[in-house]
């Protein structure tokens, strides 16, 4: 048995420099615990390779070159410029991610998105079913391909497919403004197994097709949904991804971010801070968490040249109109609060609008006295886990968004808030930053194991488990039944 993967991108990233193109892997979690199932078990990774600037002939040179460089073989889905723009920008970005983080106002319901999606994912289908093998395991990565599992047993492809779902699912109130709830919904049901994140998202799921699909019949309890409809079975169950510990644990560590973890505390004499941390996206709450930053400015005079905000935003979809939006109102606020509480020698919040690289993030994770992960809604939540991993000394402090789905695990020993409500968080931020040692190190120290023994690794393991594949099947030469072999094949 091989494995076949199938995400909306290749883990690879293709640059031009001056009239060269290059291929280099992309970074992240899931690439890091998926590749070494490619490198030991052999199978392909199927998606779009981020351009259509580049001739087919070149571009099948390169990704053979980077299949042979890297150990395993990546296949592309040729897209068009249409294609993205009515299928990933459309039907991807301004229907299903606004909609399944409960923001059904900022959907764009047009009929010629969904159209697009079918189309896409018939030229998914098409790849795949030129790349399976009769035996392969058929794993798809998140919310592009919703639909991919039934497309595929349409056309006859007999193999156990999977899927798993990176961000939430909805609430049957919100999931029903959906013009093709039920295609997607009967979708979702051909696939053997529907990995979700949290307990919630198992139940909005099991509540939608219970509202909506009357005829399935459903055996459910608090982590897992057996599902059956016309013969066929589905599995839905609760996987919450993880980080690799190890990895930002020793970044934190390296002497490159001690280094700069010094140069920081120098910058901030007498003075905690609290990071932000976040891709600019409306998902994450920034208008809000800014606001109960001055809140607590405005109601606790005694933080004044205590604190400072450091809030980092990583640019993201920069050429649609609403991030254009989002990203002038965001410095409209830090320039307003900047100017109405900056006092000689202090200036209250520190705004980045860039790309940082890993060792400056992980030096802001070890050094920052708290985070602030303050989405309004989010899958998971990685950030909360990366500052965790990161935190060598055990004096940080998590505030942390009920809504993000990492509260699941750690909120008991985070400081939750509502992140709607700027008096709550406020007075959280108060709170964090008044918590003596004796207090954060106990919490800290629960949040590092939690995060260390509910890793990326872990949750692989389970998802293959409930699949019917243990990490032992590879065999005792795999490197597959440790973390710390895998870690250093994922490098």
């Amino acid at each position: 048995m091989k494995i076949v993967f199938v995400s909306n991108r290749l883990p690879l990233v293709i640059e031009q420099n001056e009239n060269h193109w290059s291929v280099h892997p992309s970074s992240g979690g899931l690439v890091t615990a998926l590749v070494p199932l490619l490198k030991r078990w052999g199978g392909t990774w199927i998606g779009w390779p981020g351009t259509s600037s580049v001739e087919a002939g070149e571009l099948r040179r390169m990704l053979e070159e980077f299949g042979r460089r890297e150990g395993y073989n990546v296949a592309p889905v040729p897209l068009t410029d249409e294609d993205y723009k009515y299928f990933y920008q459309g039907f991807c970005n301004e229907v299903i991610w606004p909609l399944f983080h409960d923001l059904q106002s900022l959907c764009n319901f047009r009929p010629a998105f969904w159209a697009s999606s079918q189309k896409v994912e018939g030229t998914f289908a098409g790849v795949v079913q030129h790349i399976a093998q009769p035996d392969d395991l058929i794993w798809v990565q998140d919310y592009h391909l919703l639909t991919l599992g039934k497309v595929l047993a349409d056309r006859g492809v007999a193999n156990k497919t999977v899927f798993f779902l990176h961000i939430p699912f909805p609430p049957p109130d919100i999931f029903c403004k959906l013009p093709w709830r039920k295609e997607v919904l009967t979708s979702l049901l051909h696939y053997g197994v529907i990995g979700l994140q949290t307990r919630r998202d198992l139940r909005n799921f099991s509540d939608c097709v219970r509202q909506l699909l009357p005829g399935v019949e459903q055996r459910r309890t608090t982590r897992q949904a057996r599902m059956e409809l016309n013969g066929r079975t589905s599995v839905a169950a609760v996987f919450p991804i993880g980080i690799d510990y190890d990895e930002f644990a020793k970044a934190a560590a390296s002497p490159g971010v001690e280094k700069r973890h010094v140069d920081l505390r120098k910058n901030y004499p007498g003075q905690q801070v609290i990071l932000g941390v976040d891709r600019l996206d409306y998902t994450k709450g920034l208008p809000y968490r800014l606001r109960s930053f001055a809140q607590a400015l405005e109601h606790y005079p005694d933080l004044h040249r205590k604190i400072t905000l450091t809030q980092i935003v990583v640019p993201s979809r920069e050429a649609v109109v609403q991030y254009q939006e989002l990203k002038a109102e965001i410095e409209r606020l830090v320039a307003q609060i900047n100017g109405k509480f900056t006092q000689p020698g202090w200036v209250p919040i520190h705004h980045m609008f860039r790309h940082i690289d890993r060792e400056e993030l992980a030096a802001w994770y070890r050094f920052a006295d708290v985070a602030l992960v303050t989405s309004l809604k989010d899958g998971m939540n990685l950030v909360a886990k990366e500052y965790c991993a990161s935190q060598l000394d055990g004096n940080g402090v998590l505030i942390l968004s009920e809504f993000a789905g990492a509260s699941e695990q750690l909120g008991q020993w985070a400081v939750q808030v509502n992140p709607y409500d700027i008096d709550c968080v406020a007075d959280a931020i108060k709170l964090a930053v008044m918590m003596s040692p004796a207090e954060r190190r106990p919490a800290m120290e629960k949040l590092r194991a939690n995060v260390r023994e509910q890793d990326v690794y872990w949750w692989r393991s389970q998802f293959l488990r409930v699949c019917g594949i243990h990490m032992e099947d590879a065999g005792p030469e795999s490197g597959l039944d440790g973390k710390e072999t895998v870690a250093t094949h994922a490098h």
